[in-house]
């Protein structure tokens, strides 16, 4: 999954990336509301971690603001803030839950899990079609229920091409869940594109392209 953590204290991004990235999560931190802001106007997140007390900002308004405009991302607030009105206030505004600091890690991975799998109205971590298989929470891909060792970035775009199971997954949204905000040669996607689809030869997946849009998983025709 692709997670965006909204927090000035390094030492609190630092563990929360430290936390995360381990559980198949590709980890993108921000410490002010203007990189953040910038980010969620531009691309997309699976989920967002936010801190209300931003140095150039409230994080209340930047959650409002992207309700204002539709985005369903599912955001955990963390904050030092536990007051009752403050709880009230994020979750009246859109903010799926709330975590007060200071606060357990192996709480905030049970959370985190719980909102990923509310998001995508799976029963459990797993994500699937047809006979491919991915747990976000381990990292372990797998054929007819058989585990496959996949690279990391291998894992990352079968989990992309999973979550847009059924419909194209925008070539953007693959080259960010990849490469973070790195820059990347024009080719860099199809390298590891070209990768799986071998991987997948012979299973009854292939992976289709739509030129200038993107790819889409699909089953092999008979």
């Amino acid at each position: 999954m692709r997670l965006l953590v909204i927090e000035d204290d390094s030492l609190i991004a630092s563990a929360l990336e430290r936390a995360l990235s381990p559980l198949g999560n590709t980890v993108e931190v921000f410490a002010t509301y203007a990189e953040a802001q910038a980010a969620l106007s531009h691309d997309r997140f699976d989920l967002v971690l936010l801190d209300l007390g931003l140095p150039d900002g409230d994080g209340l308004n930047l959650l409002a603001a992207l309700r204002k405009r539709g985005d369903i991302t599912p955001v955990l607030i963390i904050t030092a803030r536990d007051g009752v009105d403050d709880r009230i206030s994020g979750l009246d505004l859109g903010a799926d839950d709330y975590l007060a600091k200071p606060f357990s890690l192996a709480e905030l991975e049970a959370r985190v899990r719980a909102l990923l799998r509310r998001s995508q109205y799976r029963s459990d971590n797993r994500l699937r079609f047809a006979s491919l298989s991915l747990d976000p929470a381990t990292g372990t891909a797998a054929l007819n229920d058989k585990p496959i060792e996949l690279p990391r970035r291998e894992l990352l775009l079968v989990e992309g091409l999973l979550l847009h199971a059924g419909s194209i997954a925008p070539r953007e949204s693959l080259e960010r869940r990849l490469f973070g905000f790195d820059e990347v040669g024009p080719n860099a996607l199809e390298v590891y594109v070209s990768r799986l689809r071998k991987r997948l030869q012979g299973t009854g997946l292939k992976i289709r392209t739509f030129r200038g849009l993107g790819y889409r998983l699909e089953e092999v025709s008979e």
